[in-house]
């Protein structure tokens, strides 16, 4: 199970992570896109972000459901709790790819100076990855840093290599994340 902000790997990472474990691959965007047959983007201007929200919560819960492959989740689907918590059941490793500010910034075109847009794209981007970056990190059973210099290939084989040791007994701190606490 993959889970990190926009932009930081989860499609294409997963995509070779999933060939180099011989195994499937699933994106619950794509779900979502192939269900409402609509890309996610459109689906928040026609519909709006509740709507999307919604499908969002439908498409996690299956995925995270099937016991084998690599899924993706879309970055936003870690803050339902009703995925979170389904999410912190799951026996599997949830793989954390974190990246910083400006990865994410680059990653998502904003990353050049420009006019000054309506909305503050930016700011609204920090303020996004600052509400999600707990979330992640407490339902993450390992974390990867997934910033510029890793190609999807490499950040496949340092997830898989992450995920040996882990299977192996090799526990990260994280592990124990939510020993006696709630998910937040």
């Amino acid at each position: 199970m993959l889970i990190g902000p926009p932009g930081v790997g989860k499609s294409t990472a997963g995509e070779k992570l999933a060939e180099m474990l011989s195994t499937t691959f699933r994106d619950t965007d794509a779900d979502i896109e192939a269900q409402s047959g609509k890309p996610v983007a459109d689906i928040f201007i026609d519909d709006g972000e509740a709507a999307f929200r919604e499908l969002e919560r439908a498409a996690a819960t299956r995925a995270i459901s099937q016991p084998d492959g690599v899924v993706a989740l879309g970055s936003g689907a870690i803050l339902d709790d009703q995925v979170a918590e389904v999410l912190a059941k799951r026996a599997q490793a949830v793989v954390y790819l974190a990246a910083d500010f400006t990865t994410v910034a680059k990653r998502a075109g904003l990353d050049r100076p420009r006019v000054v847009l309506p909305g503050n794209p930016r700011g609204r981007l920090r303020a996004m990855l600052d509400q999600r970056h707990p979330r992640y990190e407490a339902l993450a059973t390992i974390t990867v840093q997934a910033d510029d210099t890793a190609d999807p290939a490499e950040l496949a084989a340092e997830i898989a290599a992450r995920l040996s040791d882990f299977r192996n007994g090799v526990l990260p701190d994280s592990a124990f994340r939510n020993e006696g606490q709630d998910v937040p």
